[in-house]
């Protein structure tokens, strides 16, 4: 949470149970998207929310759902309430909210998402669960396979609408709505309002109230943002400059985005071998190892995490002190999300984004997004460093002058294989390296010539000197023997194969 307001979360009136849930956890004022949304939600309106990353837009939903889900119980495979979230990581961070607040209350809860066994959510649901926290996909599959009901559904949230619009989640999302019953609470959050996500509102709320607590993609006032250009674009470039950006700074933990899988792969263990302690995060890995390693981000145990965007979103850790970004994101809004894993609950943080000559364009668009002017940081002697450092071929490739000695290098290494030798320039070429050497103009037309030549002489033999050849079985083998001459047809020696 960042900016408090002046009303106190008892006055929002909230059950007494949830009420000794929040002050256990030391907050005593809501932020301003969650002042405004949970009065509307806990008497059952729709609701729209806009607010930035870091806001408590979670907390927002979840307070209030709680509230209303402590009345009534669940029913065996028919959930009361139904949260959707793009990624694992975000699915499993309102999952904790859940169990945070709704601890001293008995409510059950699924997680129901994909890379773990559903065996043990299925005995849950069989159960009866007052939430459902799901991404689309496996929800879908679920449904499908007669696992899950959706008919007792009161409350329906998406959770950062504008990602699910980003990773091509909407039209599962409208096929759930379609399953959904029409008489139901419908809330939507999301940092931004693109025009999709503003026409699935319109498509699917009732009389939404629209909250928006701060400018769409602005970033918090508690990060200080950073940018270092550095006049090379290569990847050994990039990993000197971004290992010195880190030790010129004191760092605790930190998380360094990457745009692509490979990259996050690639960082991870280049910075791991020169000392320190990362580990990726991406969504090619199993959900298992993504589960460990966040954990171990959480609990001090890891310092730097190396992710991609799947990370962007949901990844609630108090602590970030500092994010690295490895170039500006593909998608400008991207930036917002990606810094905003620090500077939260009021904390002060910090963004460092490496901008080479290729990613100007991208960098002006973050620019023209943010409206903020970013102080240029550049370590002390880093420009020197990479002026002295060769480049790295396996992105950058070789030069005309590598092209040419590399031909050169492999002709005379095929000229060694094939044990051809070498004419030094005093020895005399004999004939038959003459012929070989003979002009390419002169092998054009001697070539035809000679299949001329050949498809003559063979025109030229009667058929009857062309042995005919006819195929039979003998013991299971075939076998190849000389046709009779005085066959002109089948008639009545029909070939033993062909009976």
């Amino acid at each position: 949470m960042t900016e408090e307001t002046s009303i106190t979360f008892a006055e929002l009136n909230l059950d007494p149970r949830i009420q000794s849930a929040i002050d256990k956890t030391g907050y005593t004022h809501p932020t301003p998207i969650q002042a405004q949304a949970i009065p509307v939600i806990k008497m059952g309106g729709d609701v729209t929310g806009i607010a930035q990353t870091g806001t408590g837009k979670t907390a927002a939903f979840v307070l209030p759902m709680i509230h209303r889900l402590t009345k009534g119980r669940a029913r065996a495979r028919m959930p009361r309430s139904l949260i959707l979230c793009p990624t694992r990581e975000l699915a499993a961070q309102v999952a904790e909210n859940f169990e945070q607040y709704g601890a001293d209350l008995k409510l059950n809860m699924a997680l129901l998402i994909g890379g773990v066994s559903f065996k043990e959510q299925e005995q849950k649901l069989m159960r009866g669960v007052d939430v459902l926290i799901a991404t689309p996909g496996r929800l879908i599959d679920q449904f499908e396979r007669g696992k899950i009901l959706l008919t007792g559904v009161e409350v329906f949230t998406i959770d950062e609408a504008d990602r699910m619009m980003d990773m091509g989640f909407i039209p599962d999302i409208e096929k759930i709505c379609g399953i959904l019953p029409k008489k139901r609470q419908t809330l939507l959050f999301s940092a931004t309002m693109p025009k999709e996500i503003a026409r699935l509102a319109a498509t699917f709320q009732k009389d939404p109230v629209r909250i928006e607590v701060a400018k769409q993609s602005q970033t918090a006032e508690t990060i200080t943002q950073y940018v270092v250009k550095i006049p090379r674009g290569d990847d050994k470039a990039k990993r000197t400059a971004l290992r010195r950006v880190i030790e010129s700074r004191e760092v605790v933990n930190g998380i360094v985005f990457c745009n692509r899988k490979r990259e996050v792969d690639i960082v991870a263990k280049s910075l791991t071998k020169h000392g320190f302690d990362a580990a990726p995060i991406h969504g090619d890995l199993p959900q298992s190892e993504r589960t460990a390693t966040l954990q171990k981000f959480r609990d001090g145990e890891l310092k730097f995490l190396v992710a991609s965007d799947v990370a962007a979103r949901g990844l609630d850790v108090p602590d970030v002190g500092q994010v690295f970004n490895y170039a500006p994101p593909v998608k400008d809004e991207d930036y917002v999300h990606r810094i905003g894993r620090t500077g939260r609950a009021g904390r002060s943080g910090e963004s460092f984004t490496l901008v080479s000559p290729a990613d100007e364009k991208s960098w002006r668009g973050v620019m023209m997004l943010i409206k903020t002017d970013v102080e240029e940081y550049l370590p002390e002697g880093l420009l020197e460093e990479l002026e002295d450092l060769p480049k790295d071929e396996g992105r950058g490739g070789r030069g005309r002058g590598d092209r040419e000695r590399g031909g050169r290098g492999r002709s005379r290494e095929r000229g060694e294989r094939s044990g051809r030798r070498e004419r030094t320039p005093r020895e005399e070429p004999t004939k038959t390296e003459e012929a070989l050497e003979a002009p390419e103009e002169e092998a054009k037309t001697e070539r035809p010539k000679r299949a001329r030549a050949d498809r003559e002489e063979r025109s030229e033999k009667p058929r009857t000197e062309r042995p005919r050849r006819d195929f039979k079985r003998k013991d299971d083998d075939l076998i190849l023997e000389p046709a009779p001459e005085n066959v002109k047809g089948f008639g009545e020696d029909v070939p033993s194969f062909l009976k």
